[in-house]
């Protein structure tokens, strides 16, 4: 696939190190993070490219950006200035996060992603006082979540999101969470097994069957006299696209789905294919050479391909009997586009909607980071329409 420019390639041929940038990139219209420290950080990296070990020169240019940030936030804070530290915060927690991204399970990995939740939820707490922080009881235990209410008072339709492989919670809530609430949902934002904060600082791993987690939500959800329990909708973009999916097909509290991107119809073959790029072409794929096998609980990548084939919505997608939209980059380098079509095929729904965004209306990478924006508006009018 050719290249696209430094916007969405920034990096050039290297796509690991040019796709995690255009995620923070499209994290820009919430004011998350800033486009000029983005370049900045970059054009380190760019000088850095060469050398042995790749992922230590990542992880040392995002960490040393996200301190000095942080640094200005405990400047603007000690001066009396919440809005403006909540502001630094937010931006430093999400460099952090970024940071750790590369690094293989170890306790530097969690040492990191602790020092970035820290940074990231004290952004959340002084510049959205409205998010609340939540824990979803989940067998025994709990699961971390945020809370958006809508503006508009008395029981509201409510959006439960779940992330991708690589997100967080404190991402999907400002480019969820601002979109619903302003269509006059709330969002919950939850950090299910296998996801952000679950995953790094709780040590649980992901499981294939997600309507066990998502009803756990909604048991949660229906309690609460803000929700409208007869109007919930499931949400998951990236591999949440799987999660969504599903969800739906199993957990019939919910009214209507969204799978913002397909994930791979055959995990596990294209497991096989990471595993195989990994060893021949690192700087082609996505994906670091840990991160499913970590996520997913497995002790090696072959284990890692065998619980993969569990992750398959093949004999599942006819089960979705509600209203269904599956959205997709004809771009995507992550997730081929035909498995979206495969996955709209196979869903069970009448009410069913498919979307792939070209490039020249932007949209057209992987659960369109190259421009957030449309994808989200179109998804989240979708759910204005069905969620009824």
């Amino acid at each position: 696939m050719p290249s696209r420019g430094p916007w969405i390639d920034h990096f050039g041929e290297n796509f690991l190190w040019s796709n995690a940038t255009l995620i923070l990139k499209g994290m820009a219209p919430y004011g998350v993070v800033s486009l000029e420290e983005i370049d900045r950080c970059c054009e380190r990296l760019r000088k850095r490219e060469g050398e042995p070990d790749r992922g230590k020169a990542w992880y040392e240019e995002w960490r040393a950006l996200g301190l000095q940030v942080e640094e200005r936030g405990d400047e603007a804070l000690g001066k009396g200035y919440e809005t403006t530290a909540g502001d630094y915060y937010l931006r430093s927690g999400i460099y952090h996060y970024n940071a750790e991204r590369f690094i293989p399970p170890s306790p530097e990995k969690k040492e990191q992603a602790g020092h970035a939740y820290r940074v990231w939820h004290q952004g959340i707490r002084l510049r959205c006082p409205d998010i609340e922080f939540a824990e979803v009881p989940y067998e025994g235990t709990t699961l971390p979540a945020l809370f958006m209410k809508a503006r508009e008072p008395g029981p509201r339709p409510t959006v439960v999101v779940v992330n991708g492989m690589d997100n967080a919670k404190e991402m999907s809530i400002f480019f969820c969470g601002i979109e619903f609430q302003r269509r006059g949902f709330n969002t919950l934002c939850l950090d299910g097994p296998g996801m952000g904060e679950t995953r790094r600082m709780r040590d649980m791993a992901s499981r294939f069957d997600y309507e066990v987690p998502a009803g756990c939500a909604v048991d949660w959800l229906v309690k609460r006299p803000d929700v409208d329990g007869r109007r919930l909708a499931i949400f998951g973009y990236s591999f949440g696209g799987y999660y969504s999916s599903r969800i739906a097909a199993f957990e019939k509290r919910f009214s209507a789905c969204v799978a913002l991107s397909a994930l791979h119809w055959d995990l596990a073959a294209w497991q096989q294919k990471i595993k195989d790029a990994n060893r021949n072409a690192p700087k082609s794929v996505a994906q670091s050479n840990f991160q499913w096998r970590w996520v997913a609980g497995a002790k090696d990548e072959d284990q890692g391909i065998e619980i993969a084939r569990k992750f398959s919505l093949k004999d599942v997608a006819k089960n979705i009997t509600c209203p269904f939209l599956v959205t997709h980059g004809g771009n995507d380098r992550v997730v081929p586009v035909e498995n979206a079509q495969k996955l709209y095929d196979a869903v069970g729904s009448k009410n069913k909607t498919i979307k792939i965004f070209t490039t020249e209306e932007g949209g057209a990478e992987h659960a369109h980071v190259d421009n957030r924006q449309i994808g989200m508006d179109f998804a989240a009018d979708w759910l204005e329409e069905n969620l009824k």
